[in-house]
């Protein structure tokens, strides 16, 4: 299949599964000649680049000339720095269709009103759901046990404060010490402190996941994974600023393997649509309202059989039913 048939193919896909884009279609020829220009400017910064970063170069590029085209955007974006990806060397780069579902997303989170939070106030988080365990039996065998994720969290925005947890009825303190925050436990100050250049915001993130997932240690995980699994934790850990969460949903369009799944149910049972990726047989969707592109929430599905279950069993799903900023732990907006 030539590029223009494949390019083709990716944006019948998209028009199946996406709404209209809000953007008009450009007039007749414009398009030819915003390829014409993006592939002038690839081929004028080529010339600048080494000839072993070529190949890497060369196929991210062409992955924003396709979603640019796609969506119909002006804007030339040229990916080079965004930390190495540990992806094999047959991983596609993100679908046409995901990356310009995560720039609704991108968009629909840029224009939410920016929430002004101060010292001494919370992000509230309300989930409903189930994640799975696997335990021992006394005969050797391994269950499949589910845990309720049905509840509430009330976390400092500055990290000053231990956070709260309500889960059947019941409040608690979690144990960790009070922080500033981190990748794996943000705050909402955390959150708005973070790169808003998705290219720097994701090798922030995979820096971060060298240190525990790459080379050397015994994670299989993988950087391209990790970084997936991290962006999503951030999306639906409370309120997110949204020039962050903007920048976290463009990061998540420059992973490889990035698709779309349609026709998705999350834990509130809502229908939706999702932008996925699988590492080792087990798929992690984030599922949007189709319409609003509004994160809904984000289940963990199996590809195929495995210890956890056979293919289809839905291991993890978490629905976020409702957020905000509020003055004290225990309020709810």
């Amino acid at each position: 299949m030539s590029l223009e048939q494949h390019e083709q193919s990716e944006r019948e896909q998209a028009s199946r599964v996406l709404p209209p884009t809000p953007y008009p279609e450009p007039p007749a020829g414009r398009m030819d000649a915003r390829r014409d220009h993006f592939l002038s400017e690839i081929d004028r910064q080529m010339r600048f680049r080494s000839p072993r970063r070529a190949p890497r170069s060369r196929g991210r590029w062409g992955l924003s000339v396709g979603a640019a085209m796609a969506a119909g955007a002006v804007v030339v974006v040229l990916t080079l720095n965004s930390g190495s990806s540990d992806a094999p060397l047959n991983t596609p780069p993100a679908s046409v269709a995901s990356v310009e579902l995560l720039e609704r997303a991108a968009l629909a989170a840029a224009t939410t009103p920016q929430t002004k939070a101060r010292t001494g106030q919370y992000s509230y988080v309300k989930t409903v759901g189930h994640t799975s365990v696997l335990s021992e039996t006394k005969s050797g065998d391994m269950q499949l046990l589910r845990e309720s994720e049905v509840m509430e969290q009330w976390t400092s925005v500055d990290g000053s404060e231990r956070t709260l947890q309500r889960k059947d009825g019941s409040d608690s303190l979690v144990p960790e010490t009070p922080s500033e925050g981190s990748l794996n436990a943000p705050t909402y100050d955390f959150l708005a402190a973070l790169p808003t250049d998705p290219d720097a915001l994701l090798k922030l993130i995979r820096d971060d996941a060298q240190k525990n997932h790459g080379a050397g240690s015994d994670s299989t995980t993988g950087l391209d994974q990790e970084a997936f699994v991290t962006i999503g934790d951030l999306l639906r850990s409370g309120v997110t600023p949204p020039d962050t969460a903007a920048s976290l949903y463009r990061a998540a369009a420059l992973i490889p393997g990035v698709d779309i799944v349609p026709d998705v149910v999350d834990a509130a049972g809502r229908k939706g649509i999702a932008v996925a990726r699988t590492h080792e047989g087990e798929r992690t969707e984030w599922i949007f309202d189709e319409s609003t592109a509004r994160l809904l929430g984000e289940r963990t599905v199996l590809g195929e059989d495995n210890a956890w279950g056979e293919a289809g069993t839905i291991v993890t799903s978490v629905a976020i039913t409702n957020s905000g900023i509020v003055d004290d732990a225990g309020q709810v907006p």
